[in-house]
């Protein structure tokens, strides 16, 4: 079996788990400490894999984890539309919806803060999720869905 074809048959945890066994540097890690408090957030919290990064999920994205040269980041799909009380977010601050926390070397993770902001994606999620037998567009107040997609 070829590498991308063992990659397209690999769970989503183990596509995580190589991810993080590759990078040996401070980077793996810290995206093994933040996938850590994460999962450890909420027992619906599943693991995927998208975009070629790790993804966690419940009743919709969370947040990915992105690792480039000089940072691990965190993105949450919504994060513009969360409080923020601890300030966490760092990065993508001028966006309508994704926000961002940039973790550079050295730095700590608040990981109390970063439990809580991951509790209020999980509940904004929910909040959003559509009532049984409604479509997404029926449950969003004053839609049409014969309308399309909004601006």
């Amino acid at each position: 079996m070829t590498t991308s074809a063992a990659k397209t048959t690999a769970s989503p945890s183990a596509l995580i788990d190589e991810r993080i066994a590759s990078l040996d540097d401070w980077r793996g890690a810290m995206l093994a400490q933040l996938r850590a408090v994460i999962t450890k957030t909420n027992a619906g919290i599943v693991e995927e894999w998208k975009w070629n990064v790790p993804v966690w999920s419940c009743d919709g994205i969370i947040c990915t984890g992105e690792v480039y040269t000089s940072v691990v980041k965190l993105t949450f799909a919504h994060g513009a539309s969360l409080e923020d009380p601890a300030g966490l977010f760092n990065s993508s601050l001028d966006g309508h919806t994704r926000r961002a926390i940039d973790i550079r070397q050295g730095d700590t993770v608040d990981t109390k803060a970063l439990t809580t902001l991951v509790r209020a994606a999980l509940a904004r999620n929910r909040a959003h999720q559509p009532s049984r037998g409604q479509t997404p567009y029926e449950n969003r107040k004053g839609s049409d869905p014969g309308a399309g997609p909004r601006a």
